[in-house]
């Protein structure tokens, strides 16, 4: 396989399949609303939640409404301009490979495929076949070989063929699809006046959305491949400005991606490679209907990827509707199942003890100052009460209230009050306080278990436990990352009980150490309230009163601790 200049270069230039040479670079596109409510909350056995979930604004008939105003396309493929998508040619050392060391490194990795004629997985970057513009960039970076869902992902998602691929996150998915990407961009004619762009990446929360731009872009530069990141939050103009000029490729939300469609700032007819992260995500935030506007906007031979952490009904259906003759790759167990490098450790506790049991472990935790903790709870109402409790316990945290599109957020810092009527730089800052190690210690919603990349997370914390168990596993998937080893800490309380039986299944299949009260409540798993286990205490969170507003940003800090 050889990598030509192409015509009208782009200074890493064309690829070439042995015959014809490309050039080649296509445009940009953005962005989603994603401000409008998560539906009833967590409800409850005896007091719960509440009503009314993250909330946020925005949401009903708006969010139902979007994408009425675009056109029915009619697409006639034969009148439709041809495209290259398959570039993928195998390195001989692959080739040669023998059927059993193949099934040999598959079976070692955990790499179980599907489809037919799946690719040989490659076990070197070099064998990938990449052009050198782009093997540079990614040996600069320090990678001493691919990841399970790359050695496998690459051939596939270069074969041009559509895909399907599931792995825990922090696996290295972003990168499977950017730099085949890259090459696929390098393969087409360049952007033409009006063009919208060629490659589109749709993920769930714009923390996400703007990490796959970070990695676009580091990969991308010797190319001179354009980008933008376009979500809701922010002001339109800026990236209303990178969709005229024109951009390669578009990582965008769905909800304000349709709004600069209706509002005709792009269009995608130029898609001939999409990319959906995080699947299960957006289907889990009733982004389906959106998803389903967008993808009738673009050209019925695209060729289509599709990232996801787990496989339900509802992801399944998605693939079987909008891929043709998809090849799969699914890196571990099928089943559900944890990152192993994880220690689980779940306390069955009552509602009035979780207080003290997280405080016991944030001590214990912050005597290395290099740890970080990420505290899951249910509402921003408990978040904000758990605020007020630790900066009166001595901890110097504060509250971040955010759309439903980003984080709910406590920090373990003195800084100004963060909330959600501040501007979008302010929480970008608040965000990189955590990253940098500056605040050790976060407390986030459910909107922040997926998608949020910050290195180095030595712990997380459930001190409510989610809806369901596959929201468990991406919750403490924050820990336990690249390799890292990580600890989970969670305080499961009767209110939790009928989540009891899946829970044990998650700890035995990751050869866990499991409470014996556990294991009586998943036998016995039915109901929530009440019961041997404590009772309801002070309703979910543990504690009396009422909460609201940021006013725990205000409240004094005992200097007992810090």
């Amino acid at each position: 396989m050889s990598y030509g200049g192409g015509y009208n270069s782009r200074g890493g230039g064309g690829y070439s399949n042995g015959h014809n040479k490309y050039g080649g670079g296509h445009g940009g596109h953005g962005g989603g609303r994603e401000d409008h409510g998560y539906g009833n909350g967590y409800g409850g056995n005896g007091g719960g939640y509440g009503g009314g979930g993250y909330g946020g604004s925005g949401g009903g008939d708006r969010m139902s409404n979007l994408g009425a105003g675009l056109h029915k396309q009619n697409w006639d493929l034969s009148a439709l301009p041809k495209f290259e998508k398959s570039f993928y040619k195998e390195d001989e050392a692959v080739a040669r490979r023998p059927a059993s060391e193949v099934e040999r490194f598959r079976r070692d990795h955990q790499i179980t495929i599907s489809g037919r004629d799946v690719p040989k997985p490659v076990e070197t970057f070099d064998e990938a076949g990449f052009p050198r513009y782009v093997m540079d960039e990614v040996k600069a970076q320090g990678f001493p070989a691919p990841t399970a869902i790359q050695s496998q992902g690459w051939p596939m998602a270069l074969s041009g063929r559509d895909v399907v691929g599931i792995a825990e996150t922090g696996s290295g998915k972003t990168l499977t699809y950017c730099l085949p990407a890259i090459v696929h961009i390098n393969a087409q004619p360049l952007l033409a006046p009006g063009d919208g762009p060629i490659v589109l990446v749709l993920a769930p929360t714009r923390e996400l959305a703007v990490q796959i731009q970070q990695e676009i872009t580091k990969f991308g530069k010797s190319s001179r491949i354009r980008n933008t990141c376009v979500y809701g939050g922010v002001p339109r103009g800026p990236q209303i400005r990178d969709l005229t000029k024109g951009v390669e490729v578009c990582i965008a939300t769905p909800g304000r991606l349709i709004d600069m469609l209706e509002g005709g700032k792009t269009n995608l007819r130029r898609v001939t490679y999409l990319v959906l992260d995080e699947a299960d995500r957006m289907l889990d935030m009733g982004f389906e209907p959106q998803i389903r506007k967008i993808i009738s906007q673009i050209r019925p031979d695209r060729q289509t990827l599709m990232w996801s952490a787990t496989w339900p009904k509802e992801v399944r259906a998605l693939a079987a509707e909008f891929q043709t003759d998809f090849i799969q790759v699914n890196i571990g167990s099928m089943d559900l199942s944890a990152n192993h490098r994880i220690t689980q450790i779940v306390e069955v506790v009552s509602e009035g003890e979780k207080r003290d049991r997280m405080i016991k472990h944030l001590e214990k935790i912050m005597d290395n100052k290099e740890n970080k903790a990420l505290i899951f709870v249910g509402t921003k109402r408990v978040a904000d009460e758990i605020t007020r409790f630790l900066r009166q316990d001595g901890w110097p945290a504060l509250c971040k209230f955010m759309r439903a599109s980003d984080f709910y957020a406590v920090y373990a810092n003195t800084f100004p009050a963060i909330h959600g009527d501040k501007q979008q730089n302010e929480r970008d800052w608040v965000l990189d306080q955590f990253k940098t190690g500056k605040s050790p210690i976060m407390v986030a919603t459910d909107v922040a278990s997926r998608g949020i990349d910050v290195r180095n997370i030595t712990h997380v914390i459930n001190y409510d436990y989610p809806n369901n168990s596959e929201d468990y596993i991406h919750r403490i998937g924050r820990t336990g990352r690249a390799g890292a080893k990580g600890t989970a800490i969670t305080l499961f309380t009767a209110d939790n009980s009928k989540q009891a039986r899946d829970l044990v299944s998650v700890l035995q299949e990751a050869k866990q150490q499991i409470d014996p009260r556990l294991h009586e409540m998943a036998r016995y798993s039915g109901g929530g309230g009440g019961g041997r286990y404590g009772g309801r205490g002070y309703g979910r969170g543990g504690h009396r009163g009422g909460g609201g507003g940021g006013g725990a940003n205000a409240m004094p800090i005992n200097n007992r601790r810090w």
